[in-house]
């Protein structure tokens, strides 16, 4: 028993020396809550994953960091990569930033090291790999729809990318992907709990894909380890945007709980994790809303970051005595009342103008509600088959009284079945307004293989990117560049917030064929080819015989006929059978005499006997 002792103890230890040194890498959890001025829910799931040993060797052991994913990014020497699964638009008008934006469908775009030969056939094969491995469909990805941005989406990482070249960044959306229970499987078993525990337990399949919007993501980037930099960990967030609809949900009350949103309870924190915590944003409490949470929560905490406060009730899960199940509750007070719901800072929108198949046109309404002029970079990837014209690009504001000139710009003429048309460029928007960006197309003719099974429905355009700096926190929420943890944006103010907007995808009808016509002619054809083949094939295989004419084959009509007259004559004959014959019927008049001769004779014989 001793020794038992000893050796549990002697485990233990090591286990977790493990955590803490021996594998250099942590895991952290949080749950987000913020009822939106709406009426939405809205929940975000961040899972942080911190590797010091992440970027030294290729077949590193993996502790907390899924070694899948390990594999593929050393394998194809990825720097920094994010990817997004999403399903919905986010409606910033109403909603105000997400933590971390994404666009409708799958998008990826990812860095590559420093010194990567042959950065195509690394990012088609990456994208392969993350195909399989999220089980989605971005092996579709490929380098002829793959810009290079000049200047959106620049590195997160610690390093940069050092000189950021931008050869070794790729950039590619799928807007017609779609997401579903099997690509939330592989997403839930890099967690090192898996949905066995902890927060990830929530993520109930049946209950997410009910939101109006949900979203999954993937971003790995190197984060420095401390204020200098001098050495870096890899970090992994993995992501889970939801919004919820309370009267869709159910029962019609603005009352909210775990297992209204999610469908459980809590069981418990992950064993695993360093820290396991759930906000819940109060600030419109008591204003805009009024309702009680229950339970009480650990703690208060009151964030002022960018001139505007927030308060988050902080439940801390690992100090949380959880007897059965739990689960954070909000209980309205008063009637409903709806608020007005204040407009964040930029906002945008997209839509197709123009009628017919010949001619169209893109425009852009980009809202600048702040009172300062603000710069913003817009991004446009435009699919080869719908060709741009650079010189129909107009930039207006105040209702076309303001003409506006880009200050930098980056246009790249697309290929057919090569290259994507590339439009990126920076502007300033004036004070309090709306700008317009107008940019005109044409309709291509596709070769009959290259039209979908459902070519009727139209082709998909990617959503826009809109990347700017706001210059207060309004309607903001999303973590610094420098922190990996939500916690991390308490009281984390800055001179500017850099935000990325999305707008919404757009659906283009082309040219389309009537492909009933082929399928009309196949019919026809193999018509033709069946009555044509039928004789020559009687012809060449059969044998000419010379008949007998009284043996000669008689007809169809013939031959029934034949056997309804025999059918008729056995019938008639079977009746004459069975009725006796009329001479066995009617006797003749002389045979009568006869008889009743030899009764009188028989009847004489028999007296005279007896007188004897």
């Amino acid at each position: 028993m001793i020794v038992w002792a000893v050796f549990t103890l002697i485990l233990s230890s090591v286990s977790a020396l493990g955590q803490s040194g021996l594998y250099g890498d942590e895991f952290h959890e949080e749950l987000v809550l913020k009822q939106l001025p709406s009426g939405h829910v809205y929940s975000y799931f961040q899972f942080t994953t911190l590797w010091e040993n992440g970027g030294d060797q290729p077949n590193h052991h993996c502790h907390l960091f899924p070694q899948s994913l390990s594999e593929v990014l050393h394998l194809y020497n990825v720097d920094e990569m994010h990817l997004s699964l999403t399903g919905g638009l986010w409606r910033h008008e109403n909603w105000g930033y997400p933590v971390v934006s994404a666009p409708p469908g799958a998008e990826l775009w990812a860095w590559f090291k420093e010194g990567t030969h042959d950065v195509d056939k690394k990012w088609t094969l990456l994208s392969n790999a993350l195909s399989g491995l999220f089980c989605a469909s971005l092996n579709f990805i490929n380098p002829q729809q793959s810009p290079s941005p000049k200047y959106s989406f620049a590195p997160l990482g610690a390093y940069g990318s050092a000189s950021q070249n931008r050869s070794l960044l790729r950039y590619s959306t799928l807007p017609r992907e779609i997401v579903c229970t099997e690509n939330l499987t592989p997403f839930k078993k890099l967690l090192p709990c898996d949905s066995k525990k902890g927060l990830s337990s929530l993520l109930n399949a049946g209950n997410i894909h009910n939101a109006n919007y949900h979203s999954l993501g993937i971003h790995v980037r190197p984060q420095c380890k401390d204020e200098n930099c001098h050495e870096t960990v890899l970090e992994l967030k993995q992501t889970v945007s939801l919004v919820y609809d309370l009267i869709i949900l159910g029962q019609e009350s603005r009352d909210w709980s775990f297992r209204k949103l999610f469908g459980v309870g809590l069981a418990g924190p992950c064993p695993l994790a360093k820290s396991s915590k759930i906000y819940v944003d109060c600030s419109t409490n008591a204003t805009t809303f009024d309702y009680n949470l229950s339970p009480d929560p650990t703690e208060f905490i009151n964030s002022n970051r960018g001139g505007y406060n927030t308060v988050f009730a902080v439940y801390d899960i690992k100090k949380t005595h959880i007897i059965n199940m739990f689960s954070v509750s909000a209980t309205h007070k008063g009637p409903r009342v709806q608020s007005i719901i204040s407009p964040p800072v930029i906002h945008a929108t997209r839509y197709i103008v123009g009628y017919g198949q010949e001619h169209g046109g893109i425009v852009t309404k980009i809202h600048n509600n702040h009172w300062k002029e603000i710069d913003i970079t817009l991004f446009e990837n435009i699919p080869w088959f719908l060709p741009t014209y650079y010189h129909t690009l107009k930039i207006t504001a105040n209702g076309g009284k303001q003409v506006l000139k880009p200050y930098a710009k980056h246009y790249l003429p697309g290929r057919d079945r090569s290259r994507p048309y590339t439009l990126e460029f920076l502007v300033t928007l004036p004070p309090r307004s709306v700008t317009e960006i107008y940019l005109e197309f044409d309709y291509s003719f596709l070769k009959w293989q290259e039209y979908p099974p459902d070519a009727n429905h139209g082709f998909y355009v990617g959503a826009a990117a809109i990347t700017t700096l706001l210059p207060h926190t309004k309607n903001y929420t999303g973590v610094p560049i420098d922190g990996s943890t939500f916690s991390s944006s308490i009281n984390a103010s800055r001179d500017t917030y850099p935000v990325t907007l999305h707008t919404e995808i757009l659906l283009v009808t082309l040219p389309t064929p009537d492909f009933s016509m082929p399928y009309n002619v196949i019919c026809l054809a193999c018509t033709v080819v069946a009555l044509a083949f039928g004789p020559l094939h009687n012809h060449t295989t059969k044998r000419l015989q010379m008949l007998d004419p009284s043996e000669e084959t008689k007809g169809v009509i013939a031959n029934l006929r034949q056997r309804l007259n025999s059918f008729l004559t056995q019938s008639t004959k079977a009746k004459e059978q069975s009725s006796p014959a009329p001479s066995e019927v009617i006797k003749s008049p002389q045979k009568e005499e006869a008889a009743c001769g030899s009764k009188v004779t028989s009847r004489k014989k028999d007296r005279a006997a007896k007188s004897s």
